[in-house]
């Protein structure tokens, strides 16, 4: 019978007051959208992290023919292959906790198996490149990513190497930029939480003192406090989970329109978060809002009916 009450209650509650429920959805939606915004977001740093990461070398270009300005390259001639034999065997005595993997890449192999797939003509800054453009050189696997510095120690400025490069210094502007967006993002997500929050508390203390009549009736009549605030909790927590929906709904068509149809198509070289990711943090993010709606409604409340 009482929770019959409860929810006949709280279905007049919502009729009657239609704009401010509409106001509770709203906010709470245009908050859960910044904040799966960024949760989807540092999901998409990390997939690429761990994806790259794990594929990451660092490589040590050898000295080309012809001139060059690093100082370990003043004869002007490339290694000899008797040359990079010990160049290989100084790697695995002085790097050997360090170096999993030590692959040789010669200048035809590089220009058949990477440049020409970044550029298909050959063509580079107006120049058409061939083979005997490129450079050889050996291709590092790390026992750790970490540890680049360790293998620059040992190998830059020794005779024939020219330059030591480490691929995460590609990647990692691009995820510290990727990583402010997730921070302004989650800033912004922070401070329509806290408007979602004031707003709801605000909202509900609004339809009860509309009820006013009502609820001094259900006072008089021995009605416990939580009998009273229940229904004016749920009208809360319905605006929110409607608004949560919501967000998570257009989080999915954001992502379909985005990167599943567009840029996971255009950019197949990179990792992307998929649908799966954002369905996986929808549970978290419809249960956050009703619980914030929730705790927001109880307190003002609980104010008001001190008042």
């Amino acid at each position: 019978m009482r929770a019959r009450f409860i929810l006949a209650e709280t279905w007049t509650s919502l009729r009657q007051n239609l704009s401010m429920i509409f106001s509770v959805m709203l906010v709470t939606f245009i908050s859960f959208v910044f904040i799966g915004a960024s949760v989807l977001m540092q999901a998409q740093v990390t997939k690429a992290k761990g994806d790259w990461y794990d594929k990451v070398e660092v490589v040590v270009w050898l000295c080309p023919d012809g001139t060059s300005q690093a100082a370990s390259c003043a004869s002007g001639k490339a290694p000899t292959q008797s040359e990079i034999v010990q160049l290989e065997t100084v790697i695995h005595q002085e790097l050997g906790n360090v170096v999993a993997k030590v692959t040789y890449e010669s200048k035809e192999d590089f220009y058949k198996n990477t440049f020409l797939k970044q550029y298909p003509n050959g063509v580079y800054e107006g120049r058409t490149l061939t083979a005997a453009n490129m450079q050889d050189s050996l291709r590092l696997k790390l026992t750790n990513p970490t540890k680049y510095q360790v293998v620059s120690e040992v190998l830059k400025g020794r005779t024939g190497v020219e330059d030591v490069i480490d691929q995460r210094q590609i990647f990692d502007p691009v995820f510290n930029v990727l990583n402010k967006a997730t921070a302004i993002t989650l800033v912004l997500a922070a401070v329509m939480v806290v408007v979602a929050i004031l707003l709801t508390g605000t909202t509900i203390r609004m339809s009860a003192a509309s009820r006013k009549n009502e609820t001094e009736i259900m006072r008089y009549v021995g009605a416990s406090n939580w009998t009273i605030r229940l229904p004016f909790i749920l009208e809360g927590v319905i605006a929110s989970f409607v608004g949560s929906l919501l967000a998570c709904a257009s989080l999915s068509g954001i992502v379909s329109a985005f990167i599943t149809d567009s840029l996971a198509k255009t950019v197949q070289w990179m990792p992307f978060i998929n649908q799966r990711t954002v369905w996986l943090m929808a549970p978290a993010l419809i249960a956050g809002a009703m619980l914030l709606s929730g705790l927001a409604s109880g307190v003002s409340l609980r104010r008001y009916l001190k008042a």
